[in-house]
């Protein structure tokens, strides 16, 4: 089987996904900032699955690289991952803009500029699948995180007009919206047992997703439930509530 790109590698849940990917007969690229940070993990999946794993740096916020990247790839990916994601500071983007940049600009603004790249070239080939993991964070602003909630709403509309776009190729573009979720990103942080997922179930809901075509999955399933609920809030009400 040909190969996967994951950029963000060296998040939590791109983790469980090379594994599983790589157990389901998937070769690997990695692409991160700092590859020196998978040397290991990239041995222990060449022993393990018996897979073939290249790692390549990615600076997601150097746009300009990013054709290079691409073209560089001496086989061209089945499909692509993106599990780029910084949550940032909230206080401190709202009183500094570089912060407020730099949360949309990872979330959003780089992604959208390598999978326009990818996106053209599935188009041609008239094959291969997108993964985006978002966040359930985008489906309403709140004030403890709406920075990084606007950056990622927007990764879902991007997503949803990918998608639009290339369903007619056979392209599949797969949205992700994770709620809680326990991985170094969100360590210290008081999450509620039965809402927050581990890194291999999602990665676990993603594969099967995937592989069934679908277009938008909740993870775990109840934020789906949840969210609707956020959502059907009045205004007026949501606006004096502290969630």
């Amino acid at each position: 089987m040909g190969y996967l790109l994951i950029i963000g590698a060296n998040s939590d849940i791109a983790k469980e996904l090379a594994r599983v990917y790589a157990k389901n007969g998937y070769n690997l690229y990695l692409a991160n900032r700092d590859i020196s940070k998978l040397d290991t993990f990239k041995k222990d999946i060449e022993i393990k699955y018996q897979k073939d794993v290249k790692l390549l740096e990615l600076d997601i916020l150097d746009f300009d690289s990013h054709k290079e990247f691409y073209e560089s790839l001496e086989k061209k990916p089945l499909g692509v991952v993106s599990a780029v994601g910084y949550l940032g500071d909230q206080k401190v983007a709202e009183r500094d803009f570089v912060e407020s940049k730099k949360i949309i600009d990872t979330n959003f603004t780089g992604v959208v500029s390598l999978l326009n790249i990818v996106a053209n070239d599935f188009e041609k080939r008239g094959s291969g699948f997108i993964i985006g993991i978002s966040s359930v964070a985008g489906d309403r602003g709140r004030k403890s995180n709406y920075i990084y909630g606007s950056s990622k709403a927007a990764f879902s509309s991007y997503l949803s007009g990918l998608r639009n776009r290339l369903s007619q190729n056979n392209i599949n573009v797969l949205t992700v919206k994770p709620g809680f979720v326990d991985t170094k990103m969100t360590r210290g942080m008081d999450l509620p047992p039965r809402l927050t997922a581990k890194p291999y179930d999602v990665a676990q809901d993603i594969f099967k997703a995937q592989e069934k075509g679908k277009d938008i999955i909740y993870t775990k399933s109840l934020w789906k439930i949840i969210m609707l609920i956020i959502k059907l809030i009045p205004e007026w009400k949501f606006k004096k509530m502290s969630i």
